[in-house]
């Protein structure tokens, strides 16, 4: 079942997603050479309780037993990377996805950024990000009501293609709302003009997950962290997107305070 949400709920929901956007910004201001993935974890446990009135809760920590409140995947890794002694290196590229809920509704989102400067991306990985956030913002800007849910992930997949890059396939972005995982699934590919058509309303997780070699994947020995097989780099951005009366809204807007400035991944 497809939750649809009422003006109040979105309201809810947007005050949830600028929060869980600030706490995202503010752990990607903490990403520099020599910092460890488990320093950015502990960072987020602890500015979480200063968000809104105090209230917002993670929703990683405890999810069907993953132990941190953030996932950090770095270079090769694709998601779920779980924050520990790895230490940051100039050049990597680090995926921070954070989620949480505030007074019973859920904001998710997750960024791509590099550990020292734009000056630090090969021009590979430098594609590589373009690609992958292009792809978000191509489909969201195509959203509305009328709209096959299927034309979104074609539009994803068809931007990462043109840029030279793969889509994973066996991870998909999700309806979000009350939980932080509802219906429907919301693949980065397939045909357009097919499923459920969007409606006011419904509130969905988009976040491409996209490699530079092949789109093959595996999951590492801790259950969790999920690596690309030819071991090339892999980037993931992800918004929550509300579909209003003839447009989509960003309720997860990470980007208003980019430190790298809105064209750092131009040219």
């Amino acid at each position: 079942m497809i939750n649809v949400y009422t003006p109040a709920e979105l309201d809810a929901l947007r005050v949830a997603g600028r929060l869980m956007a600030d706490l995202l910004n503010a752990c990607c201001e903490r990403i520099r050479p020599g910092v460890t993935t488990g320093e950015i974890d502990a960072f987020c446990r602890s500015h979480l309780r200063t968000l809104g009135d105090g209230t917002a809760v993670s929703g990683c920590l405890g999810y069907m037993g993953y132990p941190a409140s953030l996932c950090i995947s770095v270079n090769e890794e694709v998601i779920h990377g779980i924050p520990g002694a790895r230490v940051l290196q100039r050049g990597d590229i680090v995926s921070l996805d954070v989620c949480g809920s505030y007074h019973g509704f859920v904001g998710d989102n997750t960024r791509t950024v590099v550990v020292g400067g734009p000056g630090d991306l090969t021009a590979e990985t430098r594609r590589l990000l373009r690609v992958t956030r292009q792809s978000l913002e191509t489909a969201v800007l195509a959203m509305r009501p009328g709209v096959h849910l299927s034309d979104i992930s074609h539009l994803v997949e068809k931007t990462v293609a043109e840029g030279g890059c793969s889509v994973v396939r066996e991870y998909t972005g999700h309806g979000v709302g009350r939980h932080l995982h509802e219906d429907p699934p919301v693949p980065n590919y397939g045909k357009p003009g097919r499923g459920p058509y969007l409606h006011e309303g419904m509130v969905l997780a988009i976040e491409p997950m996209v490699t530079l070699g092949k789109p093959a994947i595996r999951v590492l020995p801790d259950g969790w962290t999920v690596v690309t097989r030819d071991s090339l780099p892999a980037a993931h951005f992800e918004y929550t997107v509300a579909v209003l009366k003839d447009r989509a809204e960003i309720l997860t807007p990470w980007f208003e305070r980019d430190p790298f400035g809105p064209d750092w991944m131009a040219g």
